[in-house]
């Protein structure tokens, strides 16, 4: 079997790519690769794997952010015909308010209606080794291993902390299984406060002004059971993706 995986260079996608490399041929698409090359490789391959996409959730820039996340996308999902598409969506969908929560959303409503077999995975807040190069937008997690300490912001927010393995379970899950076209949490259905985290990792930690907070600022997210994929769950909760992370982080520092 043939996957084009897109965005093989990033975070999630450099995980997959290593996964599917197992057992999989893989054809690596990027977005500025040429559309004539790109349209024959979406032919010869059976199925698409689309992670790339910008991820910067404080990119302001309209045409930059869709451009990018959405008219790459639909170039695909035009051409995938009846090929199965595994899309990365984000959990940002829900109630979108940012130029990045937009672009996804567009992208993914647009897969739903347009391809037979698309399988939207909306991801929440992903941490995990291999997001180093991601700078302000790396988890919370890595910010504070790297910092030694952390400035939160109040009022306690919450997050379903997703560890990476699990973004790849469910991937390969999808990639394997059949499974009903629609859009899927991909979570641990579980809320933990930042500060949980620096408990974890023994971080101290202080807070900011109130008034730094952001607008639009999402003070939970948490997946919904009912909407993972079926026959699959989170192997990690955040307790242990934390312990692996955190010796993975001792060694890439050493």
């Amino acid at each position: 079997m043939k996957i084009l995986l897109t965005g093989h260079d990033g975070f999630i996608g450099s995980h997959l790519k290593r996964r599917l490399n197992e057992d999989y041929t893989l054809v690596l698409v990027e977005r500025d690769s040429d559309r004539d090359w790109v349209e024959s490789a979406v032919t010869d391959c059976d199925i698409i794997v689309h992670q790339g996409a910008i991820s910067d959730t404080m990119n302001y820039d309209v045409t930059d952010m869709m451009t990018q996340n959405f008219e790459f996308s639909k170039f695909l999902f035009d051409r995938a015909c009846d090929k199965k598409v595994i899309y990365a969506s984000s959990a940002a969908c829900y109630g979108p308010k940012s130029i990045y929560a937009w672009s996804k959303y567009c992208a993914e409503q647009y897969g739903m209606s347009r391809v037979k077999n698309f399988i939207a995975l909306r991801y929440f807040n992903v941490y995990g080794p291999g997001e180093e190069h991601k700078g302000l937008m790396a988890s919370v997690a890595l910010q504070a291993m790297n910092n030694k300490s952390m400035e939160l912001f109040p009022k306690f927010p919450k997050r379903d902390f997703v560890f990476i393995g699990d973004i790849v379970g469910a991937n390969i899950h999808a990639l394997n299984n059949n499974i009903e076209s629609g859009v899927y949490d991909v979570g641990t259905s579980r809320s933990r406060s930042f500060e949980s985290v620096c408990d974890i990792l023994n971080i101290p930690y202080t807070y900011k002004d109130e008034s730094s907070i952001p607008e639009h600022y999402q003070y939970i997210t948490r997946a919904d059971p009912n909407k993972w994929l079926p026959d699959w769950k989170p192997e990690y909760q955040i307790e242990d993706g934390l312990k692996l992370y955190e010796d993975y982080f001792h060694e890439w520092v050493l």
